[in-house]
């Protein structure tokens, strides 16, 4: 089984090349599938190799830098510690040449100096040992631990002994030895410094290469890019639209019209030969309709496109009807001349119609009903011509009415298309009924917070700022609400006030409601040092626009005044 799936397999590729090669001579042989998957395999093996180029290049750049930096470094360290060393044995020859301590003190501490700035420097020079110098730079290290050990002990013995006894010490053979391998060590550093340098150079280069590769990597993922765009437009874009152009000549009649691209071998082939079927099933269509259909068939047609109309007009009545009489308001559409189209049963209920009033009637009809049952006391002529004349000027209308039975009748009226009219009438007595008590009551409430004897204050809880005052908050604060409206107690009070008020605010925050009263001590910048009892409620929660902190408070300086 699957040595015969490779078969099949190891064929198809057979033939795939036969048409490659077939198509480089001149012979389209390829289908537009094949051409725009073989541009799209190019264009990801080129994306790939540009991919992998990309990476290397960054990976090239990147060793450079590092590579650079750290010859760069190391080469400036040694230079520094080859200065500091040459220093020191300055320093040195200043502590031989003393003839007393006194003298030779200023030499002895330069040395000492020096030496801690040598270690340093061997210490900062660590960061840029790698592989290649790693040996090296471990005896290095070793040999300047001595150096700087014999130069401590030089210091010692001239400030100890004498400056004769530290040039003993430091003019002999092993100190000139041990210099000697410092300068040994050093120049094997700067030589490997040298060839880490000379290797970045050639890092240089070869990213100079690898950004030459990957410029033709790109031009050649934009030649690709852009002859599929060829590709697409000549092959597929503009014989479709050829195509398109000949079927559609081909719906309006044209049954004689040529079908291009029926040479083609590939899917546009196909789809023009089935275009090509199409245009002479529509000739074959049109002769049988010449031949067979007669003036009979042509009268049936009409009849049932007549009845199927019906039908759908009928249907379509049911429908509007069913929607107008669904709806929870009163509509009535009116033509140019007020004569009724529709109605539907809510606007019946309003008026009380009776069932003689019906489509076709006259708004005249309805208001003379109106007149006799006593819900209209004005001029119906006048009212009539008021409505023909927004019907003329098209002009849309919103109002409230009065009946006389004490209903309010909200209206709404609008133009139709053809020169007709809606009206949308909704009963909202209930409505302002209960407008009308809610405005009583928050009078009532409003002239009771504002005469009670305790202090009401509100803040809106999302920014801390004050929204409304009572009189007796006024008093107790000493200002009036213009001046506290609209800011937060650090604008009112001192800090240390406010910073007990925005406390006291994160406790109800928290507990949801104070209800038991809490005694604080206040400084109030009108009416000085005051003792205030102050109940808080919270109202609405977080993230909920009418989040209100209440607080009710309760002057207490007197009472404790006189109780003291």
């Amino acid at each position: 089984m699957d040595a015969a799936a490779l078969g099949s397999r190891l064929n198809a590729g057979t033939k795939l090349f036969k048409k490659f090669v077939q198509f480089a001579r001149g012979a389209d042989t390829l289908s537009v599938a094949e051409k725009v998957y073989s541009i799209a395999g190019f264009l990801a093996i080129v994306t790939t190799f540009l991919l992998v180029m990309s990476i290397q290049s960054v990976r090239l750049q990147t060793t450079y830098r590092h590579m650079h930096a750290t010859s760069a470094e190391a080469a400036i360290n040694v230079g520094r510690i080859n200065a500091l060393i040459y220093a020191i044995v300055m320093e040195s020859r200043g502590i031989y040449m003393s003839g007393d301590r006194g003298s030779m003190k200023p030499f002895a501490d330069g040395l000492v100096r020096r030496n801690r700035d040598l270690a340093d420097a061997v210490k900062g020079m660590e960061r840029t040992v790698s592989a290649d110098d790693a040996e090296q730079f471990a005896s290095f290290r070793q040999r300047i631990a001595q150096f700087i050990e014999f130069r401590q002990e030089l210091v010692r013995r001239g400030l100890e002994i004498s400056p004769a006894a530290a040039r003993e010490l430091g003019d002999n053979d092993a100190n000139r030895t041990l210099r000697n391998k410092l300068n040994s060590d050093l120049e094997g550093l700067e030589r490997i410094y040298r060839e880490r340098a000379r290797q970045a150079d050639e890092l240089a280069d070869e990213n100079r290469y690898a950004g030459a590769y990957l410029f033709v990597l790109g031009l050649a993922a934009l030649i690709l890019a852009g002859l599929n765009v060829v590709v697409m437009r000549g092959s597929v874009v503009g014989a479709l639209a050829e195509i398109t152009q000949a079927t559609d000549r081909i719906a309006d009649g044209d049954v004689k019209s040529k079908v291009p691209h029926l040479g083609r071998h590939d899917e546009i082939g196909h789809l023009a030969r089935a275009v090509q079927h199409f245009r002479d099933a529509v000739a074959r269509i049109f002769e049988l309709e010449e031949l067979e259909l007669g003036t009979a068939q042509a009268r049936d047609a009409a009849m049932t496109e007549r009845d199927k109309f019906n039908d759908k007009y009928q249907a379509k009545k049911w429908q509007l009807s069913a929607a107008i009489n669904s709806m929870p308001q009163g509509l009535i559409m009116l033509d140019g001349k007020a004569n009724v189209v529709a109605m539907n049963a809510n606007y019946r209920q309003i008026y009380n119609l009776p069932e003689t009033i019906q489509a076709g009637s006259t708004l005249e009809e309805i208001l003379q009903h109106r007149v006799e049952s006593g819900l209209f006391s004005g001029d119906v002529a006048k009212f009539l011509a008021a409505i023909l004349d927004r019907i003329a000027k098209r002009e849309p209308a919103a109002n409230e009415i009065a009946l006389n039975d004490g209903r309010i009748i909200k209206i709404y009226e609008r133009p139709m298309d053809g020169g007709g009219w809606v009206s949308v009438q909704e009963d909202v007595t209930e409505q302002r009924q209960r407008e009308r008590i809610l405005e009583r009551m928050e009078r009532f409430l409003a002239t009771i917070i504002e005469n009670v004897a305790e202090g009401i204050i509100a803040k809106d809880a999302r920014n801390l700022r004050y929204v409304f005052v009572n009189k007796a908050a006024e008093k107790m604060i000493g200002m009036s609400r213009g001046e506290i409206i609209g800011k937060t107690a650090r604008e009112l009070f001192s800090p240390e006030a406010a910073e007990l008020i925005e406390r006291r605010d994160l406790q109800l925050l928290a507990q949801r409601q104070q209800l038991e009263p809490i005694i604080d001590t206040i400084d109030n910048p009108a009416r000085g040092r005051r003792v205030i009892s102050a109940r808080r409620v919270q109202i609405g929660g977080a993230g909920e626009e009418s989040h209100m902190f209440v607080t009710m408070i309760e002057d207490r300086t007197e009472k404790m005044v006189a109780a003291a």
